[in-house]
């Protein structure tokens, strides 16, 4: 019989499940124009919960932005002293500091200053509990990382992927570090094509439990999940309307495969393509006016956009036969997708007003693209050494990572949204 297992997922409480499957970082590659930045080592940072300066390092490193100097240990916050640091190669230095509050929690209170000016260029203090220690580092990084460089960090958010370990298959959300993994959901049967809703508190997946293919919605705060598509045949594919209220989802049940879009709840499926080629992984646009999806209507997969209402679909790509999984930037300027060339798998990115494409992978069977939040990152799962892992490159394709596990295949990751 097949099993099923939900799981809690609760952000910052995954850190008692956190060694099952842990990932591994790799990063290679610097973006173009390093910023130079001072980080101390938090006031007191023994009894913090976490390493945060550490992380906070961690953190910059890995977006490729930065240039870490260690500012040595921080002894008071408020007395802290940029101007000598700019002699030394910084534009700004961080400073922090951790007090335990007597009841559990924490109070972490940080500041980043202008080495120029010699003054405050940003800083707030949070009260945590022990568990969101990683959290308020994350939250530290992504203020240095929008301060600096004038575009909202994404250390805070959260990543959700499929592991495949023997004949199981896990649904993880992790933090965007790769730390803090929990399973949302185990099963003997495949699991795929994972989708963050708009306000990072569901996930739409497609889940073969029942022996054929069917679209969930899963709360992960509640446990609650429920069936959004099972119709007559395939049911895949699922992606949210910006606005959260809707799905565009892949349906066999008119024979060949099309675009339907159907209401959150799973009521109100209304056909969107129409005729007798495949058409598949839809997406919305930044605006949900439109949506793009893959289909071979030109006789071989292409990306086409057409308006929600219906209507003439438009081709998008030409730079090769096979292009696949279209994904739209937040800011609807750009189109991630996985072009076949040479025989390579290999993620490319399109301008979508100056037609300007880019490759940004160098391996050789690439899939699932998606982007970060900020738009300046794109996930994708790659083949690297018979093992499927996860890799990330930005956008510019300066900046690699690799994300892998010592055991099993990872894959079909999607990146989730900023967190209210």
């Amino acid at each position: 019989m097949n099993k099923v297992k939900i799981l809690l997922v609760v952000a910052g409480t995954a850190f008692a499940l956190s060694a099952q499957a842990q990932l591994r970082v790799e990063i290679s590659g610097v973006g173009s124009n390093q910023i130079p930045v001072a980080i101390g080592t938090c006031a007191n940072e023994g009894a913090a919960p976490a390493r945060i300066s550490e992380i906070i390092k961690a953190d910059l490193t890995r977006s490729g932005m930065f240039k870490i100097i260690d500012a040595g240990p921080t002894t008071d916050l408020m007395q802290a002293d940029a101007s000598g640091w700019k002699a030394r190669g910084a534009d700004a230095l961080a400073v922090c500091s951790v007090q335990p509050l007597g009841n559990g929690s924490f109070d972490v209170k940080y500041r980043l200053l202008s080495t120029i000016q010699n003054n405050d260029v940003s800083g707030f203090g949070q009260q945590i509990p022990a568990h969101y220690g990683r959290l308020s580092a994350h939250k530290i990084a992504d203020d240095i990382y929008e301060k600096l460089t004038g575009v909202k960090g994404v250390f805070s958010t959260r990543i959700a992927y499929v592991v495949q370990q023997g004949k199981q298959y896990r649904l993880e959300v992790a933090d965007a570090d790769g730390e803090n993994i929990i399973p949302a959901l185990t099963s003997t049967e495949p699991i795929i094509s994972p989708s963050w809703s708009p306000d990072g508190t569901k996930v739409a997946y497609v889940s073969f439990e029942h022996r054929k293919p069917v679209v969930y919605v899963q709360n992960l705060v509640t446990r609650q999940r429920n069936v959004v598509a099972n119709e007559k045949g395939n049911n895949s594919a699922p992606a949210w309307s910006p606005d959260g209220s809707k799905l565009a989802v892949a349906l066999s049940k008119t024979g060949n495969t099309q675009v339907f879009i159907v209401n959150a709840d799973g009521s109100g499926i209304r056909r969107l393509t129409t005729g007798t080629t495949i058409d598949t992984e839809p997406q919305f646009s930044a605006d949900g006016q439109h949506v793009y999806f893959t289909s071979d209507r030109s006789g071989g997969p292409q990306i086409y956009r057409m308006s929600v209402n219906g209507g003439e679909a438009q081709r998008m790509t030409f730079g090769s036969s096979y292009n696949i999984s279209p994904r739209i930037s937040a800011d609807g300027k750009s189109l991630a997708y996985i072009s076949r060339r040479d025989g390579n798998f290999q993620l490319y990115v399109l301008d979508l007003e100056s037609r300007q494409e880019q490759r940004l992978s160098d391996t050789t069977s690439d899939d699932s693209p998606s982007f970060a939040p900020n738009g300046k990152y794109i996930l994708y799962a790659t083949q690297n050494g018979g093992r499927r892992s996860l890799a990330v490159a930005s956008v510019d394709g300066r900046v690699k990572q690799r994300l892998s596990i010592q055991a099993g295949n990872i894959k079909e990751p999607t990146w989730g949204p900023f967190m209210k």
